[in-house]
C-alpha cells in the first residue's frame, strides 16, 4: 500500500493495492467499495471480541492490530501482528458459523476499511468469478490462521 494518509485513500485504491482483493476487475472493485466505509479506533481499541457476531471484513490502512485466537472466553497469549494492507475479521465470510474467532486489539491508533460482509457475501453469490476469487484468497488466510495457531 501506498504511505498515502488513510483519509486521502479511497474506498477503490484501498481494494486495488490489497493482495485479497487485488484480481478483481475494475468494476468488482467499485461493487466491494459501495459495501465500505472507513473507521478509525484508537490504541489499545478492540475491534471485535471472540464469540462476537462477524458483521465486517476489515483492510488495514494504517496501524497495527493483534489477532488472539480463542475459544469461549479464552485467548491465546500470542497472537498474529497486522500491518497494513491485511484482510482481517473474515468469519463476516462463512455464514454457517459467523461468529469471531479471534479479538482483534489495535496495537496503535488505526484506520481500517470496513466492509460489510452480508453485501459482500452477496456479490459473491451474483458474481461466481467475484466469489471464487475471494474464497480462494479466504481459504489461504484461514489455512494460514490455523498453521500459526498450531505453530504456536
Amino acid at each position: 500500500m501506498t504511505n498515502e494518509s488513510a483519509e486521502t485513500l479511497t474506498p477503490v485504491s484501498i481494494l486495488v493495492q490489497t493482495g485479497f482483493f487485488r484480481d478483481l476487475t475494475a468494476h468488482q472493485l467499485e461493487r466491494v467499495a459501495e459495501l465500505s466505509e472507513m473507521q478509525h479506533c484508537d490504541e489499545g481499541q478492540q475491534v471485535y471480541r471472540v464469540g462476537e457476531p462477524a458483521y465486517s471484513v476489515y483492510v488495514l490502512v494504517r496501524g497495527m492490530v493483534r489477532l488472539a485466537v480463542g475459544y469461549g472466553e479464552r485467548n491465546a497469549s500470542a497472537g498474529n501482528v497486522l500491518r497494513r494492507g491485511e484482510v482481517f475479521g473474515w468469519a463476516a465470510l462463512t455464514p454457517s458459523c459467523n461468529l469471531r474467532i479471534a479479538t482483534a486489539t489495535c496495537l496503535t491508533p488505526c484506520s481500517f476499511l470496513a466492509i460489510d460482509g452480508a453485501g459482500l457475501l452477496g456479490l459473491m453469490e451474483q458474481d461466481h468469478t467475484l466469489g471464487y476469487r475471494l474464497m480462494t484468497q479466504l481459504n489461504q488466510i484461514i489455512t494460514g490462521t490455523l498453521t500459526a495457531f498450531a505453530g504456536g
